[in-house]
């Protein structure tokens, strides 16, 4: 059977772990060649490509700071330029820095807002040369745009916030051109940024079906998303978050 992304190419910013490497998997074993940068653990990285490219996929490990606009920039046009051609962009690279208002810092700040808000305008605006009719952009958010849940994650959630809000604008602007613009919005997930036991004890009851939720479950939304099924999604925010705080 064909696969549904077969012939596609697709970028995946922060892929090296987490929700970024299952959707990682999940697109190449969709069909697509995958890219995805990563921006500390060449390692880890390496592996990831040469995994790919063991189950007859294509992979591609491109180091790359999300907080450089160069280097996102840079990371594009590699992509295209190694596949020839680049339909899915998918915004993962994020970072999440805790603190009470008070004395949290404008260093910070200013990271925070690089990476989960200013690198995914520069990657979307960057992809503008190489996408065309039938291109998929989704960004991975937070279902924290919505309902923080805990003190000290007010600047997360409003860089999460940020990211729904500009994903509902540039489907308005990309329409025209046949390319769909999400956002997915997770909840708590089986992550390296959420890996302390004792916060995911915590946060099980607060989960309508009382577990964590795993990445390979937020990689099959971002997958349905950049495949054929969804190409009347656009504009959406949509919250896979296991009835969280429902």
């Amino acid at each position: 059977m064909t696969k549904s992304l077969s012939g596609k190419s697709a970028l995946v910013t922060g892929g090296s772990r987490g929700i970024g490497a299952a959707t990682v998997r999940r697109l190449a074993k969709d069909g697509a060649a995958v890219a995805f940068t990563y921006a500390a653990s060449d390692e880890k990285a390496a592996a990831l490509a040469a995994e790919i490219e063991a189950d007859g996929g294509k992979g591609l490990a491109i180091k790359a700071d999300s907080a450089d606009p160069g280097a996102v920039r840079r990371a594009v046009a590699e992509t295209a330029s190694r596949f020839g051609r680049l339909d899915i962009l998918v915004n993962n690279a994020g970072i999440l820095l805790r603190g009470p208002v008070n004395d949290f810092s404008l260093a910070d700040f200013d990271r925070m807002l690089a990476v989960n808000v200013r690198a995914v305008f520069v990657a979307v605006q960057a992809v503008m040369a190489h996408m065309g009719e039938g291109g998929r952009i989704i960004t991975v958010g937070s279902v924290t745009a919505d309902r923080s849940g805990f003190p000290g994650a007010s600047v997360y959630s409003m860089t999460k916030a940020a990211v729904a809000a500009l994903t509902r604008g540039l489907a308005r602007d990309l329409g025209s051109r046949g390319i769909t613009v999400n956002t997915v919005q997770p909840g708590p997930t089986e992550t390296d940024m959420n890996p302390d036991e004792n916060v995911r004890a915590m946060l099980r009851p607060m989960l309508a079906l009382g577990r964590i939720g795993k990445d390979s479950e937020i990689a099959s939304l971002i997958a349905y998303l950049a495949g054929p099924e969804a190409s009347f999604v656009t504009g959406a925010a949509l919250t896979i978050d296991g009835g969280y705080l429902s």
